[in-house]
């Protein structure tokens, strides 16, 4: 039998990401700084996004995409954009949201692929910000000091799924991977966010 998978998660509410998009929202406006054109980092950055543009009255909202690839089993994470930005920023100020800041691979991989298209200044801004970051954004809502996963709305059924994937020995019932998930995981999911997970996973028991 392998060893268990621990890992701490902190399950975010939709309540606690409004509140958080809320702070980041108000730290810009006590800013100097007034995007002309919101970026969301494909796929988490969307909601966020979505919001800020909704609290600061942006109406232009773009997007591209970052993936972090491995080479080698040892070899670090890179981090590259596969989808590029598809829009005009050109002597625009831009502000550039993702929902969680982790390593910083991401917004350094973005901010410069952003940047060649001539924006007149890029902001970077996202819900949580981890102590490990070799990238500080330029607006963060919430600082995260002791390492742990953040587990957003838009995140779940991918992320449990592949926790319950990960589970050596299989779980056995809906009851055992509830189970497990708070063992390895501290995670307690409510029956409905359950069912959700083992349907849209295809999870057999």
């Amino acid at each position: 039998m392998a060893e268990p998978n621990r890992m701490p998660v902190q399950l975010i509410t939709v309540e606690e990401v409004v509140r958080a998009a809320d702070g980041l929202a108000r730290q810009i406006l006590d800013s100097d700084f007034r995007p002309d054109c919101i970026v969301a980092i494909a796929r988490g950055g969307f909601m966020p996004a979505r919001f800020l543009c909704d609290f600061l009255h942006v109406h232009k909202l773009l997007s591209l995409k970052v993936e972090h690839y491995t080479s080698g089993a040892r070899e670090k994470q890179h981090a590259a954009v596969t989808v590029p930005l598809a829009g005009d920023v050109r002597g625009e100020r831009v502000l550039l949201v993702d929902d969680v800041n982790d390593s910083g691979d991401t917004l350094a991989a973005a901010r410069p692929h952003l940047e060649g298209f001539g924006p007149v200044a890029v902001r970077t801004a996202v819900l949580h910000e981890k102590a490990t970051t070799s990238c500080r954004a330029d607006f963060r809502s919430q600082a995260v000091q002791e390492w742990r996963w953040i587990l957003y709305p838009w995140a779940v059924i991918e992320d449990v799924g592949q926790f319950a994937r990960e589970m050596d020995p299989a779980p056995t019932s809906p009851a055992d991977l509830h189970a497990r998930l708070q063992q390895d995981y501290g995670l307690a999911l409510d029956r409905a966010e359950l069912e959700r997970v083992i349907r849209y996973n295809q999870l057999a028991f």
